[in-house]
């Protein structure tokens, strides 16, 4: 047979989506409200087509993808790595601070991420992190990943990673 082929694979499925809440954090005296989004995850990957016309098992990064949405549905998201945010836990409370304002959550109900804010910008560049780490993805012939994160129709970020060309 002839070279590989190199094809691309779209993934965008109903139910890679989570449900959080969050605030924006704006400046230090200036964030929004309370608020919550239903958040759509999306991926296309270009990689060699094998042999037997299969790139490679795709289902696996539908099931990496889900678990990454699992994880973060029904939960309030805060960033650990905001300067404008402090979080600590007191008395059984994780409490966010922010210009004088002390904001109680429960910690079963929060997931903090290693982020500056909780953005599709910030959380696009995560989600293709989570993916890029995964030994099982990293085995598979994949040559470059863009992964968008929507935080409703018509608004999106996207993160990209391309494997070096060998000369």
């Amino acid at each position: 047979m002839g070279q590989p082929s190199v094809t691309s694979i779209h993934i965008s499925k109903e139910y890679l989506h989570f449900s959080s809440a969050h605030f924006t954090i704006f400046s230090a005296e200036e964030r929004e409200d309370l608020h919550g989004h239903t958040f759509y995850v999306t991926t296309t990957l270009d990689c060699t087509v094998g042999e037997d016309g299969l790139a490679f098992d795709y289902n696996l990064i539908k099931s990496k993808l889900k678990a990454l949405c699992d994880r973060l549905d029904e939960k309030m998201l805060l960033p650990e790595q905001s300067p404008h945010l402090r979080l600590s836990n007191q008395d059984g409370y994780l409490i966010a601070e922010f210009a004088g304002e002390r904001i109680p959550f429960l910690p079963r109900d929060v997931v903090t991420l290693p982020l500056r804010n909780i953005t599709v910008e910030e959380l696009a560049p995560w989600f293709l992190s989570q993916l890029r780490c995964d030994a099982e993805v990293r085995d598979q012939s994949i040559s470059r990943i863009l992964l968008q994160v929507s935080s409703g129709p018509g608004q999106w970020a996207e993160s990209a990673w391309a494997a070096e060309q060998v000369r």
